[in-house]
């Protein structure tokens, strides 16, 4: 571990944070906007079998019955889409349809990182004061592939790639990399898995929107819990992190 926990004279723990976590895709690097250029992409491939409104339907049920099998990331997307082009033709999908399929999920797994605006900064500016770490989801070789391109994996002090984001798992990361979850804080894109999580689990949760946002991504902002907060960009982090303390 890079840093240690600031602590008080004789050992006492105060309750300043000491520990930040991030979350990765739409927070740190841009990620859902492959995703709707694919799935445009499904739709014009599928349009002589449903229209978009109902194609998008279908896939998004498929994406959310699939999750518990494929777990989040660009296969299961593939695979759902796969899927839900065999239901809505019949099963008489044609095998070139499901080529470029496949061909577009392979296009996805080798798109260069590109970072969200002050997103170096900020785990820059709150990594020489706080234990920083990373909690994402996602396909293991493809959340790894994308950490090394975006150039910010020696800033943290812990990688966490996680199945799902649950109350239960903060409190084990947080207690594992710091000093439990009542000393720390999550950054991220997404309220149902970053940030209402984070502060059920007696953390920080903060919530910095993205323009584009999975629908299996969506909840209500806990506006009423005291540990909430939301920031327009990250650009506003390190004054957040400092004014808590």
């Amino acid at each position: 571990m890079r840093k240690e926990a600031r602590r008080p004279p004789g050992g006492m723990m105060t309750e300043n944070l000491t520990t930040i976590g991030f979350d990765a895709d739409d927070t740190l690097w841009h990620n859902e906007r492959f995703f709707r250029l694919t799935q445009d992409r499904f739709a014009e491939l599928l349009a002589d079998h449903a229209e978009r409104d109902h194609l998008e339907a279908r896939l998004l049920a498929a994406e959310r019955r699939n999750i518990g099998q494929y777990g989040f990331g660009i296969k299961g997307f593939v695979l759902s889409m796969i899927e839900t082009a065999i239901e809505v033709t019949d099963e008489k999908v044609p095998a070139s349809v499901i080529r470029q399929l496949i061909a577009a999920g392979q296009e996805m797994l080798q798109h260069p990182i590109e970072l969200l605006p002050h997103a170096r900064a900020a785990v820059e500016a709150v990594a020489d004061t706080h234990r920083v770490i990373l909690v994402t989801k996602g396909d293991l070789l493809d959340q790894e592939r994308k950490l090394a391109q975006s150039g910010l994996g020696e800033l943290f002090d812990g990688v966490e790639i996680v199945s799902d984001k649950t109350p239960r798992t903060y409190a084990e990361i947080f207690t594992r990399h710091g000093d439990g979850p009542e000393h720390a804080m999550m950054i991220g894109n997404s309220l149902k898995s970053d940030v209402v999580p984070a502060i059920e689990a007696g953390g920080w949760g903060v919530y910095v929107p993205h323009g584009m946002t999975w629908a299996l991504e969506h909840a209500e902002e806990p506006a009423d819990r005291p540990r909430y907060r939301r920031l327009d960009d990250l650009g506003g982090l390190a004054a957040l992190v400092s004014g808590i303390g």
